[in-house]
């Protein structure tokens, strides 16, 4: 284990460190020496200590612990060995639904240009190329673009606008930065700024995009900032929302070990790189202070092998305190859908923690939408201290059945809990304001057959939509798809961003106790 700071806490969940036998030893008999393997902890600590020994005991009390940790590392695993095989298939989809989509969207088309000679062959990273997301949902344009031209004073559930805006940004987050700055400039009539492709030292990848914009180019009122969310097709991402791994800052409470990661403020290969970025000013370990941040994502891999690797939590504040100091006006907004929100909520947590008081006076709102849990409860009492004060600046979206916002587990070993207002849609696409969804972990047989039966209901509207609330809301048939993959595993096609897009703008209040349905 590499040497740590005295006092520091943190529980790694390796899965790569055991073999699929030291696995069931570990979770159908408790081994302990088996679970070892899987399980690193600071030195340090005897609460640390005795909470993975509780993991490792064998008694009824703590076995549903240990499945939950059980079934974590066996569904990374399995990420991990289709991880290649989902990675091309992820390309080869995006390719042949670009391919249809710029030859007439139908095989006749495409089979008419390839005759004719006029075939258009798809170019990963142009403004034409689309991610599997965007044909998702192929929706583009605002809802009441030009309210949100006039200065906003205080966010709420209520200012569908805005809400709708950093929705929409969530999804455009997924695209590339020729066709988010073409939507952002020609299409939302604003202010693109830039898009950063930011290195993950823990992947040794630059899988961390994020996106900046303004209102107008001068005299904003204000900036937005996107992350992007989980990938449909990559299995790191997935395997990040799928682990249980956490590091505790003091005072502030226990965090999510990958999403600091992603956001580029530490290694769990080497603990003590945690310790470097969040405790001492201006740290060295990324050298991210010294990359500009607008140079954008186009760097090529042999420029990024000779220069600093940019990681996202320096590049999108360095930039935030120019555009800030720029634009004497504005405030600023962070979003981002599923691991995106993740990493939207989590950013202002850092800003917090090294004292960027005069950026945080000019916060106007965090929004999510389908985010996993990122912290312990006392980080939550910390962060609502924060962001509850005078006014609620932090919103988190739920619709229904999503899977995602149910990860972490949440209970008593691993500690994981939401915090902050929450606004729960159901399939009805009615809302209400709840401190936690329903079935807030997402398992358990009493669940199975109402969750199945909505992912039934949900295939089926995605019929009829278009029919009922107009030709905007008609489902592409790759949604329809995703629809039909939802009858099998309901909390994949209900993260989708076509409901939350639908939930903000057909969503409608209701007072009464309200079910999943």
């Amino acid at each position: 284990m590499a040497p740590i700071t005295e006092n520091v806490r943190f529980l790694s969940v390796k899965f790569e460190n055991g073999g699929i036998w030291d696995l069931i030893r570990f979770g159908v008999w408790g081994d302990k020496e088996s679970g070892a393997k899987f399980l690193e902890y600071s030195s340090t600590g005897d609460h640390v200590v005795e909470e993975e020994e509780e993991l490792l005991r064998d008694d009824d009390e703590v076995a549903d612990h240990r499945w939950v940790i059980f079934v974590s590392i066996l569904v990374r695993k399995i990420l991990k060995v289709f991880g290649k095989p989902m990675e091309r298939t992820g390309f080869f989809l995006e390719f042949m639904l670009n391919l249809f989509s710029l030859n007439g969207s139908s095989f006749l088309g495409l089979l008419y240009n390839i005759w004719h000679g006029k075939l258009i062959i798809p170019q990963r990273g142009s403004e034409t190329f689309i991610s599997s997301i965007g044909h998702v949902d192929g929706r583009i344009n605002l809802y009441k673009t030009e309210i949100l031209t006039k200065e906003i004073d205080q966010p709420d559930f209520g200012h569908r606008p805005l809400m709708d805006l950093c929705m929409m940004a969530s999804k455009l987050a997924y695209e590339n930065k020729t066709v988010v700055r073409d939507v952002v400039n020609l299409h939302w009539k604003m202010h693109f700024v830039d898009f950063y492709n930011c290195w993950n030292d823990y992947q040794k990848e630059r899988s961390t995009q994020v996106f900046i914009l303004c209102d107008k180019p001068k005299d904003a009122n204000l900036i937005l900032i996107s992350f992007r969310g989980t990938e449909p097709f990559d299995a790191d991402d997935w395997i990040t929302d799928f682990d249980y791994s956490w590091y505790e800052i003091p005072k502030l409470g226990k965090v999510h070990m990958g999403f600091l990661e992603a956001l580029g403020l530490g290694n769990r290969g080497n603990t003590s790189t945690f310790h470097e970025q969040l405790f001492v000013k201006n740290a060295k370990y990324t050298n991210s202070e010294n990359v500009d941040p607008n140079s954008g994502s186009d760097q090529s891999s042999s420029d990024s092998e000779q220069s600093p690797n940019k990681t996202a939590y320096y590049a999108v504040r360095n930039k935030l305190k120019s555009l800030l100091k720029e634009h004497e006006n504005a405030k600023f907004v962070v979003t981002g859908h599923s691991l995106g929100g993740a990493l939207a909520i989590l950013f202002p947590t850092m800003l917090v923690m090294h004292e960027e008081v005069k950026v945080m006076q000019r916060l106007l709102g965090v929004y999510t939408y389908g985010q996993p849990r990122i912290g312990n409860r006392q980080l939550g009492k910390f962060m609502e201290a924060h962001l509850e004060h005078p006014v609620p600046k932090y919103f988190r979206v739920v619709y229904c059945n999503d899977l995602v916002p149910r990860l972490p587990y949440d209970d008593k070993t691993f500690l994981y809990k939401h915090f902050g207002i929450c606004m729960y849609y159901n399939s009805l696409y009615i809302e209400q304001k709840v401190d936690e969804e329903p079935n807030r972990n997402f398992f358990g047989l009493r669940f199975v057959l109402p969750v199945y039966l909505n992912a039934g209901w949900e295939f089926i509207r995605s019929f009829t939509n278009g029919y009922i609330y107009g030709s905007e809301y008609k489902e592409s048939w790759d949604s329809v798809l995703l629809r039909f993959v939802g009858l099998f595993v309901p909390g994949i096609s209900a993260h989708s961003p076509v409901d939350y897009v639908n939930s903000i703008r057909l969503g409608r209040e209701r007072s009464i106790q309200m079910s999943s349905f």
